[in-house]
């Protein structure tokens, strides 16, 4: 059985149960119970931006007119953002190659979904999923390129390394003080944002079928889009770990804070109760 592990990581008060909320932080690991193979991991992070600022564009739009000329047009612009301050963020999914099969990618995802709906007191209001942006052929990031390269100096995946690593301040001091129009862009970087990247659209449709939605929001260094949507509109959470669209499958969760597990199962409720075999139970 493939089952889904969540634990603490951070320090000695997060794993005592004894940090703020807003500073805890939930890794989860997908284990293959019968080899203890890891298949892959994934994680919450309960709420951005409240020790470091959370940084994005927002897409927006402007009008400029003149009746005498007889001139309308209608304009995009990014904006830097601090909208999603607050929120809580899914990050970090990553399946092995070896276990790229249908369903384990969606049980691995879905995992965080059926602990948030375990634990709704730990979290607010809304969550956010950050995707990664557009690459050419060649690996580049066109945003990056045309935009974020000239005000930081460094190579795109260095500035990526620093800021996943908590090293935020030089986003302060080097980012642009001042909205872009979109229009003053070459087309095909125009063209990049919001675009999600080829290999991560599988994650955005896992996102999507739970509830999230892209709202305008991109990422700061490739214009990746941010899918967002508010924790009650969540799937899992709406229908408590069941499959929708007719299926007979269902996750399946202990109640455990500091062990929890999850995994996913064929069946449905009936009055209140889920029946499991004995393997399942022990896992």
């Amino acid at each position: 059985m493939i089952v889904v592990r969540g634990v603490q990581p951070g320090d000695v008060d997060a794993l005592a149960d004894e940090a703020e909320l807003y500073e805890a932080g939930y890794l989860f690991v997908m284990e293959n119970t019968a080899t203890g193979d890891i298949a892959g991991v994934c994680g919450i992070e309960t709420e951005v931006g409240l020790e470091q600022p959370f940084y994005n564009y927002r897409v927006s739009t402007v009008v400029h007119a003149s009746r005498d000329l007889g001139v309308w047009t209608k304009m995009s612009l990014l904006n830097i953002s601090h909208y999603l301050t607050g929120y809580a963020e899914v990050y970090s999914l990553f399946l092995s190659p070896r276990y790229r099969t249908a369903g384990v990618g969606g049980l691995l995802s879905r995992s965080r979904c059926m602990f948030i709906a375990q634990f709704r007191e730990r979290f607010p209001e809304r969550l956010c999923a950050e995707l990664r942006g557009h690459f050419d052929e060649s690996g580049a990031s066109l945003f990056w390129q045309a935009v974020g390269s000239y005000f930081y100096q460094i190579d795109f995946n260095a500035t990526d390394y620093l800021s996943s690593h908590g090293k935020k301040s030089f986003l302060a001091e080097l980012m642009p003080r001042y909205l872009a129009y979109l229009a003053m862009l070459p087309e095909d970087v125009q063209a990049a944002v919001g675009l999600t990247h080829r290999d991560t659209m599988p994650a955005r449709k896992m996102l999507e079928t739970e509830g999230l939605r892209y709202e305008n929001h991109v990422d700061i260094f490739d214009a990746g889009p941010v899918l967002e949507c508010h924790i009650t509109d969540l799937c899992t959470v709406r229908v408590g770990g069941r499959a929708e669209h007719g299926e007979a499958r269902s996750l399946v969760s202990n109640t455990s804070l500091d062990d929890f597990r999850c995994g996913a199962t064929f069946g449905m409720p009936e009055d209140g109760f889920f029946l499991l075999t004995p393997e399942e139970a022990a896992a």
